[in-house]
């Protein structure tokens, strides 16, 4: 059984007590819940259920909406690869937020770097989430060190790239069984005995010269399907005897 969306095992007993009452609609909340994501930043949790509840207080309250905590909310979120709660807080944001400048509206292209506004920072995190969500790992890394605001708008939090190479080794450990070492060195940004560390330690995955392999797990286990329709006889004769039937 899958856990539920709402569950969050390192979330505080006075936070899940405003999530699961009417305070968490209540705007002297919302300091509690900005400590609360500077809290997940530092110490490596995350609470997407609590992050959301907040940018819906936001929704209702945009003079208590605090950039820096927006823009920390969608980088957890980003953290959380494969699952589409970046696309969820995108949904709460205000829409002139997530109309694209002129100079992103191509897929390949980059925003200017300096002060950027909350919008430029959102259209920023969101090009970074369409590389991971793509699968195009390695233009998510070239992307990340292309900009000095993307460093910015990551920074605090704390292991982000760490965490980043968690959610890629899961996904590709779901998918294939053996993998090129060149490959996956690009799609971890990571080389030498980082790398190594990383596949062995981390991962806990064999490397056998240029070739990584991978464990076998109930997702990249290939099982063969068989489809078989089990029709009786009579059935059957009722089909063929109604084909000669004559109209009435």
């Amino acid at each position: 059984m899958g856990v539920s969306f709402d569950h969050a095992p390192k979330r505080p007993e006075h936070i899940e007590n405003i999530l699961n009452g009417l305070d968490r609609y209540n705007p002297e909340t919302t300091m509690i819940f900005q400590d609360y994501v500077q809290q997940q930043c530092e110490e490596g949790a995350y609470d997407s259920y609590a992050n959301l509840a907040l940018l819906k207080l936001y929704q209702f309250n945009p003079n208590l909406s605090r950039d820096e905590t927006v823009t920390n909310i969608l980088v957890k979120a980003l953290t959380d690869l494969p699952s589409p709660d970046f696309s969820l807080c995108l949904h709460l944001l205000p829409p002139h937020l997530l109309v694209a400048p002129a100079h992103l509206t191509t897929s390949t292209a980059t925003p200017a770097a300096g002060d950027a506004p909350l919008a430029e920072a959102v259209q920023k995190l969101f090009v970074l989430n369409t590389h991971l969500s793509s699968a195009q790992y390695r233009e998510f890394w070239t992307t990340l060190d292309s900009d000095d605001l993307y460093a910015d708008l990551v920074a605090d939090v704390s292991g982000f790239e760490e965490l980043i190479r968690v959610r890629i080794a899961g996904c590709v450990g779901q998918a294939v069984r053996e993998i090129d070492r060149h490959v996956l060195e690009e799609w971890l940004n990571l080389q030498g005995k980082e790398f190594d560390r990383f596949v062995s330690e981390v991962c806990e995955w064999a490397i056998d010269g240029d070739v990584i392999k991978v464990p076998l797990n109930k997702e990249n286990e290939a099982k063969g399907t068989v489809i078989r329709e089990n029709v009786k006889f009579d059935q059957f004769s009722k089909m063929v005897h109604r084909a000669y039937e004559r109209p009435a």
